[in-house]
C-alpha cells in the first residue's frame, strides 16, 4: 500500500486486514516509521493478526522502489497493489509554474507507471490506483492535480487493454480530515455539500472500494452526489447533468435562459434599473456580502466586513472561484477567475460590479436662453432646398404638427396649415412656426 501510513492508506489497511483476512502487508510512504502515529497503526494490524512492514520510500524514484519491491520476501510474493500516495498543490492555472507541475505528477503518474513496469511480471490479483474526480470534471485550482489523475485513469484502461489487472478510483472528496485532506475544515465540507458533492464518510468510502472490486471497469467514480444541490455552487458538470431534475436538466442540455425568480439576474437587472447609482451600489455590496457568507458558511451578510480583504477572510483559490461562479450567476456578470485577487474586498468588489452593471448616465445638457436664439437664428438663415436636400425638412416639419389628439378631440380647421401653404412659407416663418408649435 502506498501512502500506507497516510490517511486514506491507513484506511485501507485497516480495512484490507479487518474485512479482507490480509495477512501481510507492506507499507511504504515518504517518511516511513517516522510518520504521525505509525506505531499505534502496527500495533492496531497486527492485533488484528497481521505481519506489518512498513519502509520508507519515494515510490516516484523507480530505483528506490525497485529495491523496496526486491525485498518483498519470496515466501509471501507481492499479491497486489493499492496506490493512495499523492501530492496537491493547488494553485490556480496562471500561477501554474513547471515545477509545482512536476511536484503532483511524479508521485501520481511516475510512480503508477514504476509501479506498473515493476510488478507486470507477478502474478497480481488487483493493481488499484487511487484518483480523483478532479482528473474527471476537473477542479478549480487543481490543474496539476486534475492533470495526474486523468493520467492514471487513462493508464488503468491502457493496463487493462494489455489483460493485466488495474482499476483507477476516481474518488469524490473524503470527509477523512488527514493526510491529503488535512486541510479541509467545516466550512470546506459545508462548502462541498452545498454544491451537491459532500464529502464521504469513512465507512462509505470502505463500502465503495469493495463495490469496485472485480467490476469490468478499468476507471469507477466512487462518490457521493445530492442532485437537489447540484449546481447551487456555480456550473454543473456536464458528466453530472443527467443527475439533475428533470427542469434543470432541460435548461442545462438547451440553453433557455430559466424563469426569472426573486434571486435571480434578470430580476437584479432590473431592481438596478429602478435605483439612483448610490442605491444600486449598496444593492450589490449587499449581494457580495450574501455570496461571501454562503461561500465561508457564515450565517449572514452581516458577519462579512465589507472592507476586510478576502484573504484575511478566509479565502483561497478554491472559494474564490466559487466566489465568482455564484456572483456570475446573481448578477449574469462575466467574472474572472482571479476576481477576488483584483478586487481585494467585498467593498471593491461592488465597486466593480457597480461600474459594469451600473454605468453612469451623462446628465443632459441644459439650454439657455441666449443658446435657443442663437438656434433659432440659424436655422432662419438656412435656405429651405438645403433643408429638404438634408432630409431634415419632414423632421422639421413634424415637430410643427400639434401634439396627438385624443379619441374625443375634435380638430379645429386651422390647427396646422396645409402642405401647399407650408411650401409658400419663407424659412423663418417656418421656423417660427416650428418652434411656437411646441412653446407651450
Amino acid at each position: 500500500v502506498t501512502g500506507g501510513t497516510g490517511g486514506l492508506g491507513a484506511l485501507v489497511a485497516r480495512h484490507l486486514v479487518a474485512e479482507h483476512g490480509v495477512r501481510h502487508l507492506l507499507l511504504a510512504s515518504r517518511r516511513g516509521s517516522q510518520a504521525p502515529g505509525v506505531d499505534v497503526l502496527r500495533d492496531e494490524l497486527e492485533a488484528l493478526g497481521a505481519e506489518v512492514e512498513v519502509a520508507a520510500c519515494d515510490i516516484a524514484d523507480r530505483e528506490a522502489l525497485s529495491g523496496l519491491l526486491d525485498s518483498v520476501p519470496k515466501h509471501h510474493p507481492l499479491t497486489a497493489v493499492v496506490h493512495t500516495a499523492g501530492v496537491l498543490d493547488d494553485t490556480v492555472v496562471t500561477s501554474l509554474t513547471p515545477q509545482r507541475l512536476r511536484a503532483v505528477l511524479r508521485p501520481k503518474a511516475d510512480a503508477t507507471v514504476h509501479l506498473h513496469e515493476l510488478t507486470r511480471d507477478e502474478d497480481l490479483a488487483a493493481f488499484i490506483v487511487f484518483s480523483s474526480t478532479a482528473g474527471v470534471f476537473g477542479a478549480p485550482g487543481q490543474a496539476n492535480y486534475a492533470a495526474a489523475n486523468a493520467f492514471c485513469d487513462t493508464f488503468a484502461a491502457e493496463r487493462r487493454a494489455a489483460g493485466l489487472p488495474a482499476t483507477s478510483l476516481a474518488w469524490g472528496p473524503w470527509s477523512q480530515t488527514t493526510g491529503m485532506t488535512s486541510g479541509l475544515t467545516e466550512v470546506d465540507l459545508h462548502r462541498m455539500a452545498r454544491a451537491g458533492l459532500p464529502a464521504l464518510p469513512a465507512d462509505r468510502g470502505l463500502a465503495l472500494y469493495d463495490a469496485a472490486l472485480g467490476r469490468p471497469e478499468a476507471a469507477l467514480l466512487p462518490m457521493l452526489v445530492d442532485p437537489r444541490a447540484l449546481g447551487s455552487g456555480g456550473p454543473v458538470p456536464p458528466l453530472l447533468s443527467g443527475l439533475l431534475p428533470t427542469a434543470a436538466r432541460r435548461t442545462a442540455a438547451t440553453g433557455p435562459a430559466a424563469p426569472a425568480g426573486p434571486g435571480s439576474a434578470e430580476t437584479l437587472t432590473r431592481t438596478l434599473a429602478t435605483l439612483t447609482r448610490d442605491e444600486a451600489h449598496h444593492a450589490l455590496l449587499d449581494v457580495v456580502c450574501t455570496q461571501v457568507a454562503a461561500v465561508l458558511g457564515h450565517a449572514s451578510a452581516a458577519e462579512v466586513g465589507d472592507q476586510q480583504s478576502f484573504k484575511d477572510l478566509g479565502f483561497d483559490s478554491l472559494t474564490a472561484v466559487e466566489l465568482r461562479n455564484r456572483l456570475g450567476t446573481a448578477t449574469g456578470a462575466l467574472l474572472p477567475a482571479t476576481l477576488v485577487f483584483d478586487y481585494p474586498t467585498p467593498l471593491a468588489l461592488a465597486d466593480h460590479l457597480c461600474a459594469e452593471l451600473v454605468p453612469e448616465q451623462p446628465a443632459e445638457p441644459a439650454v439657455a436662453p441666449e443658446d435657443e436664439a442663437a438656434v433659432r437664428e440659424a436655422l432662419a438663415a438656412i435656405p429651405l432646398a438645403r433643408l429638404r436636400a438634408a432630409g431634415l425638412l419632414d423632421d422639421l416639419l413634424a415637430l410643427a404638427q400639434p401634439a396627438t389628439p385624443g379619441p374625443d378631440h375634435e380638430p379645429e380647421a386651422d390647427a396646422a396649415p396645409d402642405s401647399d401653404a407650408i411650401e409658400s412659407m419663407e424659412v423663418d416663418d417656418l421656423v417660427r412656426l416650428a418652434f411656437g408649435a411646441t412653446d407651450g
